[in-house]
């Protein structure tokens, strides 16, 4: 990887009402113009994303938004578009302008409380007025101490203002950001061997690896532990030299009824996409959700929802292999609708089942946000590499490394029989 992939970085939502600088306060903080900057209210029609190392905290994405009080022809739009980025963003500084304190911050922070997003006040502006006391106590009985106050023209004290920032960030970063739940360190003792089969097919980018094989090699190392990468082919004479039994098998979800095969029942065994479900989303949950496939029926909803956007090959995995699996299930055609990328239907309450991808591309919270809106609607959903395990009739096998998940799988399964019964 040449850089930290948007999925690895802290997501950092500029939010505020039209003209109160957040444009400007940003392009101070990344020390580029990367926003138009303009008296005219409403200058930022859409979201502008820059990625950036803010040191110590480490790789971030800053997303600058459209004024939440926007009455231009196309403020609508601009605001749902605001509102969808507190899906991914894992904090928020809201920007404000001196002693001015409107419905409008009423409302976002409602929002944002709601959501349970670590919240900065900036007060921007402070060339041109200074906050009153009783301003500053307004926002401290909000905020608390999570207040800096700045002028993004004032280039003089612009280190000043960053290094305040970003100790308020530190301060209230999400426990899961500075330390994420384990990829695959924690399966493997030190000194241990990871194997991980790596298909290079039509659907493998040229000349290197994807996301979610490159991190688990990461992940691998930096826990002092190895890993042998082979593909399918080689499994099988890869496990016959090895002088000792590997801690863990991990294969791409779509070969894992070769790697059941190839491999002793007594060696943990899993998929890349299984990892990424406990990586980025929540495990238990997604397990739980496998069980509702055996509840489909002809006719049925079935959302099959992926991460990024790509060009869909002949035999495509969320278009065509998965959907054709679940129909040889169920026995009977059902309504299959896919979404792919930024799009996600807000009426996900109109599915059975939502089968997701591993969510490597989003960030924790932005997979994490999907997954709530399934639960707040009482829809199950699971990830390709359970969905896949589950109709190949393997998926004790890729969920034994987990035995959480496992146990929520088959209690849920039991329960779906006793309510049919």
């Amino acid at each position: 990887m040449i850089s930290t992939p948007k999925g690895l970085r802290l997501h950092i939502g500029v939010f505020g009402r039209t003209n109160v600088g957040k444009s400007s306060f940003l392009n101070m903080i990344t020390g580029q113009n990367i926003s138009i900057v303009s008296p005219v209210a409403g200058t930022t029609t859409d979201i502008v994303e820059k990625t950036m190392e803010l040191l110590p905290i480490g790789p971030v994405v800053f997303l600058d938004t459209a004024g939440f009080d926007d009455n231009s022809v196309l403020g609508n739009l601009r605001i749902e578009k605001t509102l969808n980025v507190l899906k991914k963003t894992d904090i928020c500084l809201l920007i404000l302008e001196p002693d001015k304190w409107t419905d409008y911050e009423e409302n976002i922070i409602q929002i944002i409380k709601e959501k349970k997003i670590p919240l900065i006040a900036v007060i921007n502006k402070i060339d041109l007025q200074k906050p009153s006391d009783e301003f500053i106590n307004k926002l401290e009985s909000i905020f608390g101490k999570n207040i800096i106050k700045v002028s993004s023209l004032d280039s003089d004290n612009k280190e000043k203002y960053i290094n305040a920032l970003k100790k308020h960030i530190i301060d209230i970063c999400p426990s899961d950001f500075l330390q994420p739940p384990a990829l695959i360190g924690d399966l493997i003792p030190s000194g241990g061997l990871a194997v991980l089969v790596v298909p290079i097919d039509l659907e493998a980018p040229k000349g290197r690896l994807i996301l979610p094989q490159v991190q688990t090699i990461r992940d691998t190392l930096d826990n002092d532990s190895m890993a042998l990468i082979v593909k399918e082919r080689e499994l099988s004479y890869a496990m016959s030299i090895l002088n000792q039994k590997p801690d863990i098998v991990v294969c791409d979800s779509q070969g894992v009824l070769k790697m059941v095969a190839d491999i002793p029942k007594d060696i943990k065994a899993t998929t890349f996409s299984i990892l990424f479900s406990r990586y980025k989303g929540d495990l238990l949950e997604q397990a739980r959700g496998i069980a509702h496939i055996d509840a489909l029926k002809p006719g049925d909803k079935v959302l099959i929802a992926e991460a990024c956007t790509h060009h869909a090959l002949e035999d495509d995995i969320g278009r065509v292999k998965i959907p054709r699996w679940l129909k040889q299930y169920v026995g009977g055609d059902l309504q299959i609708d896919v979404y792919a990328g930024k799009d996600y239907p807000d009426n996900v309450s109109d599915y059975k089942l939502i089968i997701h991808c591993g969510g490597c591309v989003l960030n924790r919270r932005g997979m994490l946000s999907r997954i709530q809106m399934a639960k707040e609607v009482n829809v199950p959903i699971t990830n390709y590499g359970m969905a896949i395990s589950f109709l190949q009739g393997v998926i004790k096998r890729t969920l034994s490394p987990f035995p959480a998940a496992l146990m929520m799988f088959e209690n849920e399964r039991k329960k779906l029989k006793n309510d049919v019964k």
